[in-house]
Protein backbone atom coordinates (compact mmCIF):
# COMPACT_ATOMS: atom_id res chain seq x y z
CA UNK A 1 0.00 0.00 0.00
CA UNK A 2 1.32 3.21 -1.10
CA UNK A 3 0.54 6.22 0.47
CA UNK A 4 -1.16 9.43 -1.93
CA UNK A 5 0.64 12.27 0.00
CA UNK A 6 -1.05 15.54 -0.75
CA UNK A 7 1.12 17.27 1.55
CA UNK A 8 4.55 16.50 -0.15
CA UNK A 9 2.79 16.62 -3.83
CA UNK A 10 1.20 20.02 -2.93
CA UNK A 11 4.97 20.93 -1.55
CA UNK A 12 6.66 20.14 -5.10
CA UNK A 13 3.58 21.96 -6.71
CA UNK A 14 4.29 24.86 -4.86
CA UNK A 15 7.83 25.00 -5.33
CA UNK A 16 7.22 25.00 -9.10
CA UNK A 17 4.63 27.58 -9.25
CA UNK A 18 7.33 29.75 -6.80
CA UNK A 19 9.75 29.25 -9.91
CA UNK A 20 7.17 30.39 -12.44
CA UNK A 21 6.35 34.03 -10.78
CA UNK A 22 10.14 34.16 -10.01
CA UNK A 23 10.31 33.90 -13.92
CA UNK A 24 7.66 36.61 -14.04
CA UNK A 25 9.32 39.32 -11.83
CA UNK A 26 12.84 38.92 -13.72
CA UNK A 27 10.43 39.40 -17.09
CA UNK A 28 8.87 42.49 -15.39
CA UNK A 29 5.35 40.59 -16.21
CA UNK A 30 2.13 40.67 -14.33
CA UNK A 31 2.45 38.87 -10.97
CA UNK A 32 -0.36 36.66 -10.12
CA UNK A 33 -3.18 37.88 -7.84
CA UNK A 34 -6.09 35.54 -6.18
CA UNK A 35 -8.59 37.45 -4.38
CA UNK A 36 -11.38 35.55 -1.68
CA UNK A 37 -14.21 36.69 -0.36
CA UNK A 38 -15.45 35.18 3.12
CA UNK A 39 -18.97 36.35 4.39
CA UNK A 40 -19.66 35.52 8.18
CA UNK A 41 -17.86 33.50 11.20
CA UNK A 42 -18.13 30.02 9.45
CA UNK A 43 -14.69 28.17 11.46
CA UNK A 44 -13.90 25.80 8.61
CA UNK A 45 -14.45 28.53 6.19
CA UNK A 46 -12.10 30.52 8.10
CA UNK A 47 -9.49 28.17 8.06
CA UNK A 48 -9.94 27.33 4.44
CA UNK A 49 -9.78 30.84 3.35
CA UNK A 50 -6.19 31.89 5.60
CA UNK A 51 -4.90 28.57 4.02
CA UNK A 52 -5.32 30.00 0.27
CA UNK A 53 -3.99 33.22 1.23
CA UNK A 54 -0.70 31.34 3.05
CA UNK A 55 -0.39 29.58 0.08
CA UNK A 56 -0.24 32.74 -2.25
CA UNK A 57 1.86 34.40 -0.12
CA UNK A 58 4.68 31.15 0.27
CA UNK A 59 4.80 31.31 -3.84
CA UNK A 60 4.77 35.09 -4.18
CA UNK A 61 1.50 35.43 -5.66
CA UNK A 62 -0.67 38.77 -4.87
CA UNK A 63 -3.75 37.76 -2.57
CA UNK A 64 -6.93 39.91 -1.20
CA UNK A 65 -8.72 38.89 1.49
CA UNK A 66 -12.47 40.53 1.51
CA UNK A 67 -14.07 39.82 4.90
CA UNK A 68 -17.80 41.07 5.54
CA UNK A 69 -19.72 39.97 8.40
CA UNK A 70 -22.80 36.78 7.92
CA UNK A 71 -25.13 40.13 8.15
CA UNK A 72 -23.99 41.42 4.50
CA UNK A 73 -26.89 41.47 2.14
CA UNK A 74 -26.94 39.72 -1.24
CA UNK A 75 -27.10 42.92 -3.04
CA UNK A 76 -23.69 44.32 -1.00
CA UNK A 77 -22.30 40.66 -1.71
CA UNK A 78 -23.21 41.06 -5.62
CA UNK A 79 -21.11 44.68 -5.70
CA UNK A 80 -18.25 42.94 -4.11
CA UNK A 81 -18.30 40.13 -7.17
CA UNK A 82 -18.80 43.19 -9.49
CA UNK A 83 -16.22 45.25 -8.09
CA UNK A 84 -13.91 42.00 -8.79
CA UNK A 85 -15.11 40.91 -11.78
CA UNK A 86 -13.92 44.66 -12.99
CA UNK A 87 -10.56 45.13 -11.31
CA UNK A 88 -8.19 44.24 -14.18
CA UNK A 89 -5.36 43.38 -11.42
CA UNK A 90 -7.47 40.41 -9.74
CA UNK A 91 -6.80 37.50 -12.27
CA UNK A 92 -8.92 35.42 -9.95
CA UNK A 93 -11.42 35.28 -6.91
CA UNK A 94 -13.44 32.71 -5.11
CA UNK A 95 -16.42 33.01 -2.41
CA UNK A 96 -16.66 30.84 -0.42
CA UNK A 97 -18.96 28.68 0.34
CA UNK A 98 -21.89 28.19 2.01
CA UNK A 99 -22.61 31.98 2.41
CA UNK A 100 -25.43 32.49 5.21
CA UNK A 101 -28.65 30.98 4.45
CA UNK A 102 -30.61 34.36 3.21
CA UNK A 103 -27.88 34.53 0.53
CA UNK A 104 -28.80 32.34 -2.82
CA UNK A 105 -25.53 31.19 -3.30
CA UNK A 106 -26.44 29.85 -7.13
CA UNK A 107 -27.40 33.96 -7.79
CA UNK A 108 -23.46 34.82 -6.81
CA UNK A 109 -22.14 31.89 -8.64
CA UNK A 110 -23.99 33.06 -11.88
CA UNK A 111 -22.22 36.51 -11.09
CA UNK A 112 -19.04 35.90 -10.99
CA UNK A 113 -17.30 36.65 -13.72
CA UNK A 114 -16.33 33.08 -15.89
CA UNK A 115 -12.85 34.40 -17.23
CA UNK A 116 -11.92 35.04 -13.17
CA UNK A 117 -13.56 31.81 -12.25
CA UNK A 118 -10.73 29.79 -10.59
CA UNK A 119 -12.99 27.43 -8.33
CA UNK A 120 -14.29 26.20 -11.67
CA UNK A 121 -18.05 26.44 -10.76
CA UNK A 122 -19.55 28.53 -13.14
CA UNK A 123 -21.66 26.75 -15.56
CA UNK A 124 -19.42 28.13 -18.87
CA UNK A 125 -16.67 26.36 -16.87
CA UNK A 126 -18.73 23.65 -15.98
CA UNK A 127 -19.91 22.96 -19.34
CA UNK A 128 -16.77 23.52 -20.94
CA UNK A 129 -14.97 20.57 -18.98
CA UNK A 130 -18.09 18.62 -19.85
CA UNK A 131 -17.36 18.50 -23.50
CA UNK A 132 -13.54 18.48 -22.89
CA UNK A 133 -12.73 22.23 -24.13
CA UNK A 134 -10.33 24.28 -21.85
CA UNK A 135 -11.63 25.77 -18.63
CA UNK A 136 -11.19 26.29 -15.10
CA UNK A 137 -11.36 23.02 -13.46
CA UNK A 138 -13.36 22.65 -10.19
CA UNK A 139 -10.16 23.00 -8.03
CA UNK A 140 -10.98 19.67 -5.87
CA UNK A 141 -11.43 17.48 -9.04
CA UNK A 142 -8.30 19.17 -10.67
CA UNK A 143 -6.08 18.70 -7.56
CA UNK A 144 -7.20 14.77 -7.91
CA UNK A 145 -6.70 14.64 -11.34
CA UNK A 146 -3.13 16.28 -10.72
CA UNK A 147 -2.75 13.91 -8.17
CA UNK A 148 -3.26 10.52 -10.17
CA UNK A 149 -0.88 12.11 -12.93
CA UNK A 150 2.02 12.63 -10.28
CA UNK A 151 1.54 9.18 -8.95
CA UNK A 152 1.45 7.76 -12.76
CA UNK A 153 -2.02 5.73 -11.14
CA UNK A 154 -3.26 3.62 -14.58
CA UNK A 155 -6.77 5.17 -15.38
CA UNK A 156 -7.48 3.65 -18.69
CA UNK A 157 -10.09 0.79 -19.05
CA UNK A 158 -10.31 0.67 -15.32
CA UNK A 159 -13.60 0.73 -13.40
CA UNK A 160 -13.87 3.77 -11.33
CA UNK A 161 -16.66 4.64 -8.92
CA UNK A 162 -17.59 7.94 -7.46
CA UNK A 163 -19.80 8.24 -4.28
CA UNK A 164 -21.75 11.39 -4.27
CA UNK A 165 -23.06 13.32 -6.77
CA UNK A 166 -22.58 16.89 -5.84
CA UNK A 167 -21.48 19.78 -8.69
CA UNK A 168 -18.41 20.42 -6.58
CA UNK A 169 -16.77 17.01 -6.54
CA UNK A 170 -19.14 14.03 -7.35
CA UNK A 171 -20.33 15.30 -10.85
CA UNK A 172 -17.20 16.83 -12.26
CA UNK A 173 -14.90 14.02 -11.38
CA UNK A 174 -16.86 11.42 -12.84
CA UNK A 175 -16.87 13.48 -16.05
CA UNK A 176 -13.14 13.81 -15.61
CA UNK A 177 -12.18 10.42 -15.25
CA UNK A 178 -14.48 9.31 -18.18
CA UNK A 179 -12.82 12.00 -20.96
CA UNK A 180 -10.08 10.99 -23.46
CA UNK A 181 -6.24 10.72 -22.65
CA UNK A 182 -4.49 10.48 -19.45
CA UNK A 183 -5.74 10.61 -16.48
CA UNK A 184 -8.96 9.26 -17.60
CA UNK A 185 -10.35 6.68 -20.27
CA UNK A 186 -12.39 5.65 -17.34
CA UNK A 187 -15.22 3.67 -17.43
CA UNK A 188 -17.25 5.59 -14.49
CA UNK A 189 -20.35 4.77 -12.07
CA UNK A 190 -21.84 7.72 -10.51
CA UNK A 191 -23.41 6.77 -6.79
CA UNK A 192 -25.39 8.32 -4.28
CA UNK A 193 -27.98 8.14 -1.68
CA UNK A 194 -30.55 6.18 -3.61
CA UNK A 195 -28.00 3.66 -5.70
CA UNK A 196 -29.30 0.25 -4.65
CA UNK A 197 -27.05 -2.15 -2.78
CA UNK A 198 -23.87 0.41 -2.62
CA UNK A 199 -21.18 -1.79 -1.10
CA UNK A 200 -21.43 -4.14 -4.13
CA UNK A 201 -21.12 -0.68 -6.10
CA UNK A 202 -17.94 -0.29 -4.88
CA UNK A 203 -16.39 -3.71 -4.89
CA UNK A 204 -16.66 -3.61 -8.58
CA UNK A 205 -14.02 -0.38 -8.27
CA UNK A 206 -10.69 -0.22 -9.51
CA UNK A 207 -10.56 3.35 -8.30
CA UNK A 208 -12.96 4.67 -5.70
CA UNK A 209 -13.63 8.34 -5.72
CA UNK A 210 -15.57 9.09 -1.91
CA UNK A 211 -17.32 12.00 -1.64
CA UNK A 212 -20.44 11.73 0.17
CA UNK A 213 -20.01 13.54 3.61
CA UNK A 214 -20.45 10.98 5.72
CA UNK A 215 -17.97 10.02 8.38
CA UNK A 216 -15.72 6.85 7.61
CA UNK A 217 -18.45 5.65 5.71
CA UNK A 218 -16.83 3.26 3.09
CA UNK A 219 -15.76 0.04 5.08
CA UNK A 220 -13.11 -2.33 3.98
CA UNK A 221 -15.45 -5.23 3.05
CA UNK A 222 -16.69 -2.58 0.29
CA UNK A 223 -13.09 -2.30 -1.21
CA UNK A 224 -11.56 -4.81 -3.43
CA UNK A 225 -8.12 -5.87 -3.23
CA UNK A 226 -5.34 -3.75 -5.06
CA UNK A 227 -8.07 -0.78 -5.80
CA UNK A 228 -7.38 3.00 -5.50
CA UNK A 229 -8.85 4.93 -2.81
CA UNK A 230 -9.35 8.60 -3.29
CA UNK A 231 -11.02 9.95 0.01
CA UNK A 232 -12.31 13.50 -0.42
CA UNK A 233 -13.90 13.46 2.79
CA UNK A 234 -13.09 15.97 5.72
CA UNK A 235 -15.26 15.29 8.92
CA UNK A 236 -14.75 16.07 12.58
CA UNK A 237 -15.83 13.76 14.85
CA UNK A 238 -15.79 13.43 18.87
CA UNK A 239 -12.14 12.02 20.01
CA UNK A 240 -11.90 12.12 24.08
CA UNK A 241 -7.72 11.32 23.48
CA UNK A 242 -6.87 14.85 21.87
CA UNK A 243 -6.85 17.95 23.31
CA UNK A 244 -9.32 19.42 21.10
CA UNK A 245 -11.74 17.10 22.02
CA UNK A 246 -12.07 15.95 18.41
CA UNK A 247 -10.13 14.69 15.27
CA UNK A 248 -10.30 15.10 11.57
CA UNK A 249 -11.52 11.68 9.33
CA UNK A 250 -12.32 10.86 5.87
CA UNK A 251 -15.45 9.12 3.99
CA UNK A 252 -13.61 6.08 4.60
CA UNK A 253 -12.49 4.25 7.26
CA UNK A 254 -8.75 4.10 6.51
CA UNK A 255 -7.50 1.74 9.33
CA UNK A 256 -9.81 -1.08 7.85
CA UNK A 257 -9.03 0.01 4.17
CA UNK A 258 -5.40 0.85 3.62
CA UNK A 259 -4.54 -3.01 3.74
CA UNK A 260 -6.45 -3.59 1.07
CA UNK A 261 -5.29 -0.84 -1.00
CA UNK A 262 -2.62 -0.50 -3.68
CA UNK A 263 -2.66 3.07 -3.25
CA UNK A 264 -4.76 5.32 -0.79
CA UNK A 265 -4.75 9.31 0.25
CA UNK A 266 -5.13 10.18 3.88
CA UNK A 267 -6.91 12.47 5.86
CA UNK A 268 -5.84 15.20 6.61
CA UNK A 269 -2.99 15.35 3.98
CA UNK A 270 -4.53 13.99 1.06
CA UNK A 271 -7.21 15.81 -0.95
CA UNK A 272 -7.54 18.66 0.91
CA UNK A 273 -4.32 20.11 0.44
CA UNK A 274 -4.36 19.47 -3.45
CA UNK A 275 -7.59 21.42 -3.63
CA UNK A 276 -5.62 24.49 -2.60
CA UNK A 277 -2.93 24.05 -4.96
CA UNK A 278 -5.21 23.25 -7.90
CA UNK A 279 -6.90 26.84 -6.88
CA UNK A 280 -2.76 28.36 -7.37
CA UNK A 281 -2.63 26.46 -10.54
CA UNK A 282 -6.20 27.87 -12.24
CA UNK A 283 -5.03 31.46 -11.03
CA UNK A 284 -1.65 30.99 -13.05
CA UNK A 285 -3.40 29.95 -15.64
CA UNK A 286 -5.91 32.86 -15.52
CA UNK A 287 -2.94 35.21 -15.52
CA UNK A 288 -1.22 34.25 -18.37
CA UNK A 289 -4.84 34.17 -20.24
CA UNK A 290 -4.35 30.82 -21.15
CA UNK A 291 -7.81 29.44 -21.21
CA UNK A 292 -9.48 33.28 -22.03
CA UNK A 293 -7.72 35.52 -24.02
Amino acid sequence: MELLDGKVLSETIKAELAAEVDKIKQAGGKIPHLAAVLVGEDPASQVYVKSKIRSCEQIGFKSTLVQRPAETTEAELLEIVQQLNDDPDVDGFIVQLPLPKHINEEKVTLAIDYRKDVDGFHPVNFGRMAQGMPAFLPATPFGIMEMLRRYNIETSGKHCVVLGRSNIVGTPMSLLLSRKGYPGDCTVTLTHSRTKDLPAEVRRADIVVAAIGIPQFVKADWVKDGAVVIDVGINRIPDATRKSGSRLVGDVDFDGVAPKCSHITPVPGGVGLMTVTALLMNTLKACRKEIYS
